[in-house]
């Protein structure tokens, strides 16, 4: 049983025995106790006094006391004002630890019949994946992965932003230039080649902007006559319009972007449960904002576009229809949450988009409940910060962005260089080489981003990241793969150890491994509720390091007493299995040998 759990039950058992009270579980706290005082966990007896009527001194030693004579786990106690500090017996630390190696689903919460649908990615089909892509994607992919560890049914969606104006300028570009080229004839990933005509796309507009200025045009005035975004437009509208040749077009161009996109995907490791595509939703919520203007909420100006008023509630006013009839991103976005809810009964919608959206999203909440879908509460917006790197932010209209496909290669490189400077592919195949170099650079990459709490905004160093030493994917990597090592050599003298004797005397270090294994179920929970995969990302760490202070101190294999030997074995055995339960959330693999 949980330490914690263990505590409050026979604290209450023992309240009950000694002030004839019976208290809630909420009136008992229990804590770690703190490294200068001795005892393994801490009973605040303060909120007790109100029953006890004795001073905090005598209320924790008649608590003790009682504990001492009616369980065998208690082994000592200690007050301190009012804190009573117990350490727990080595029988119940054995037992815990045979609860927790024995369980195969250890850490895995049970079904809770909710289901939530985490909405992730949403790339836009005019330019290939970036580095904040790359974090958008690992964020979506691990607390999908994290929510369903705590017992959620997930959906893993993807909306795609196929169609708008910006995609037409790559079109135009193509149109213009392209001569054309084609994937296969420029050896180019597709949504690399389709990239490269948006920024083309930019420069001849910047091109003819300076022109018209030049002529005497305000600035402002050229940009909004440059003839390239006027041919733009209009070729938006004559896609809106299902013009055969523009939509034809349009597809083509698209599916070597989709086709891009999903090599991408595959190297990360990502993949989604339904895809949507705003060329077949951009209409939906047009009927709820006819919806609102019936019930009064919104407002039809005299230009004909619709707005909801929402000054009173501190915000702003904001369009839903244009003029001409045409939607905005909320109109859609209000649509397809209505049409998700209703589809799949959903008790959460989780959208992993940057906190520049911030107010979007406390707008959309806002706008479904003055609706009366009370779901809107439901509705939660993981709001992460931008990815910056040493040299500043990146800018995708000027194509100074951080390729998705460039990164990951050069963390391949640098796991390579790295693994080669400290030795660590000697007697392997070269397929072994590039397996172990894959699973590396991925690891790297994929911790060093998941680690910071999504709310911050965060640097990303690829040569720190790969680092074998302190915070990193292959810190815990390396220590996965020498548990691995040592259990191989077990092995190899044909020593068993699938049961353990309940004799064996764990040591303090030893107990404080059993610590942080028990408590990895609190920190899925933990994670779940904040939708933060660091949680988990920083307790593998703390799993890894406090396991590498062990090891160091204790040289397991030359343990001479069979039975001890057995034990620690075990112990080494489930640590890298719960290493594995863990990283496995953030969509890493830890390699068997290095």
């Amino acid at each position: 049983m949980n330490p914690d759990i263990f505590i409050i039950e026979k604290a209450k058992e023992a309240v009950s025995s000694l002030f004839g009270a019976a208290l809630p579980d909420s009136s008992f706290q229990v804590q770690v106790t703190r490294k200068e005082f001795e005892g393994d966990y801490t009973l605040v007896v303060f909120p007790l006094l109100k029953v006890s009527r004795q001073s905090p001194e005598a209320t924790g030693a008649s608590i003790g006391d009682w504990l001492m004579s009616n369980t065998a786990e208690i082994a000592s106690y200690n007050t301190v004002k009012g804190f009573l500090n117990l350490s727990f017996s080595n029988s119940y630390w054995n037992r815990l630890f045979s609860e927790i190696s024995s369980d195969r689903n250890f850490g895995q919460l049970p079904p809770t019949g909710k289901t939530i649908m985490v909405e992730f990615s949403s790339p836009n089909t005019n330019k290939p994946l970036h580095l904040g892509h790359i974090r958008n994607n690992l964020l979506g992919w691990s607390v999908s992965r994290l929510l369903e560890a705590n017992g959620h049914k997930v959906m893993k969606v993807n909306l795609v932003n196929d169609r708008g104006i910006h995609i037409c300028k790559s079109m135009l570009a193509w149109l213009k230039t392209g001569n054309g080229e084609t994937p296969e004839s420029s050896g180019k990933k597709g949504d690399h080649l389709v990239g490269d005509y948006y920024v083309a796309f930019n420069d001849m507009y910047r091109k003819e902007v300076s022109e018209l200025v030049a002529g005497g045009m305000p600035e402002e005035e050229a940009e909004k006559n440059a003839p390239s975004l006027k041919e733009a437009q209009e070729m938006l509208l004559k896609w809106e319009q299902g013009d055969e040749e523009v939509v034809a077009l349009w597809k083509k161009m698209n599916s070597w972007v989709y086709d891009g996109f999903a090599k991408t995907y595959a190297d990360l490791g990502i993949s989604f449960d339904r895809t949507y595509y705003e060329s077949q939703t951009y209409l939906l919520g047009k009927a709820l904002v006819q919806k609102g203007l019936d019930q009064g909420i919104f407002e039809r100006e005299a230009d004909g576009s619709v707005w909801c008023d929402l000054t009173a509630d501190g915000l702003d006013r904001k369009l839903l229809l244009r003029g001409d009839g045409t939607s905005v991103y909320m109109t859609q976005d209000l649509g397809t949450a209505e049409q998700r809810f209703e589809e799949y009964s959903l008790d959460e919608h989780i959208y992993v988009v940057g906190n520049e959206q911030n107010y979007h999203f406390q707008v959309l909440k806002l706008i479904l409940k003055k609706l009366g879908f009370a779901w809107s509460d439901n509705i939660y917006h993981l709001s992460y910060g931008m990815v910056e790197l040493p040299e500043g932010k990146m800018k995708s209209r000027e194509g100074t962005v951080v390729d998705a496909d460039d990164l990951i290669e050069k963390m391949y490189n640098t796991a390579k260089e790295t693994s080669a400077e400290l030795g660590k592919i000697d007697n392997m195949t070269e397929a072994e080489q590039d397996e172990l170099f894959r699973t590396l650079s991925l690891g790297a990459l994929k911790y060093f981003i998941i680690k910071v709490d999504p709310k911050k905004t965060m640097l990303f160093d690829p040569k720190e990241s790969i680092d074998f030493n302190g915070n990193t994917g292959p810190f815990i990597q390396y220590t996965h793969a020498r548990i691995k090592s040592i259990l191989r050599k077990a092995a190899e003298r044909n020593i068993s150890f699938d049961t353990v004797s309940s004799d064996v005397i764990l040591s303090p270090k030893e107990i404080r491994l059993v610590k942080l294994l028990d408590i990895y179920p609190d920190k899925v929970a933990e994670g779940g509720a904040a939708h933060s995969p660091a949680v988990i990302a920083n307790y593998a760490y703390d799993l890894a390091k406090e396991f590498n202070q062990y090891y160091h101190d204790t040289p397991v294999l030359k343990e001479e007493n069979m039975q001890m030997l057995q034990c620690r074995l075990l112990l080494l055995s489930t640590i890298a299995g719960v290493l594995v339960k863990a990283m496995d959330i953030l969509g890493i693999r830890l390699p068997e040998r290095m």
